[in-house]
């Protein structure tokens, strides 16, 4: 089954649901997944992972996985989806790796993790600071649970895998729609149909979309001059980095950044 694809709008949310078999699918979020009774089987490319109350798991973006649920019992799960942009320091490691086993046992969680996640539950529905500051608490924490492996890795053949994968790892060089298909041995066009097809965009749009995300952390979590991100995020020249960030977001870099930061120390200020 091909699997499809999802574009998360929300920068985070929080969904409580009865669990149910979900086919494969692949989104730009970070998925966690967190068990508050029964099982749960979580698919992470051709490896399936049982999962039981209190267990938790990291799905990394663009990781093509799913659910099963064999067990006929009271089963619950709550999905927390957290764009790329929150996860600060850790958007390179999300980018271009994942956990060889995703799943963190109920026994070997963090306190830190259980806290943060309780409290996310218990507010329901948090704004996006809130969101940030909780989410890099766990990712911090359940860093020290998980063995690293390069996102091509995880076992799957599906083209649309090894296209993403293949841009995530590569996206702050030069690319074009025909070096990429030379690089991994299909044709151009069947690589056009790919973009338009199934993330309903074109290549350029799309490879666009991965380096802003990351330019977009940067601004927010650094310092750093702007010329020095958007020659980082793979962008030939300051125009064009200019004009497509100001397309996505409607203002320029500095704009966004200084945007970001006065309505960071102004949520600090209320809490």
């Amino acid at each position: 089954m091909q699997p499809s694809y999802e574009e998360k709008k929300e920068k985070f949310s929080i969904i409580r649901k009865k669990p149910h078999h979900v086919p494969p699918h692949l989104h730009n979020a970070i998925e966690l997944v967190y068990v508050t009774k029964g099982e749960l089987e979580l698919g992470v490319g051709c490896e399936l992972y049982h999962m039981e109350q209190g267990d938790f798991a990291v799905v990394f973006p663009d990781l093509i996985h799913h659910y099963q649920v064999f067990s006929h019992g009271k089963n619950e799960v709550y999905l927390f989806y957290a764009s790329l942009e929150l996860s600060g320091p850790f958007m390179t490691l999300l980018q271009k790796k994942c956990p060889e086993n995703p799943v963190i046992s109920r026994g070997k969680l963090h306190e830190e993790v259980k806290n943060a996640l309780g409290c996310l539950i218990k507010d329901k529905k948090v704004n996006e600071v809130v969101g940030q500051a909780y989410l890099q608490i766990i990712l911090y924490r359940c860093r020290e649970n998980f063995r690293f492996i390069e996102k091509d890795r995880v076992g799957s053949n599906d083209l649309i895998y090894t296209v993403m994968t293949y841009l995530l790892s590569h996206f702050q060089e030069t690319l074009t729609l025909g070096s990429v298909a030379e690089n991994l041995g299909v044709n151009k066009f069947a690589l056009s149909k790919i973009f338009s097809g199934v993330f309903h965009t074109n290549f350029n749009q799309y490879l666009n979309e991965i380096r802003l995300n990351y330019a977009s952390s940067l601004l927010e979590n650094t310092d750093r001059r702007i010329t020095d991100i958007y020659l980082e995020a793979g962008f030939e020249s300051q125009r064009t980095f200019n004009r497509v960030f100001r397309q996505r977001y409607g203002r320029t870099p500095g704009e966004y950044r200084k945007s970001f930061w006065e309505q960071e120390n102004t949520d600090i200020m209320k809490t």
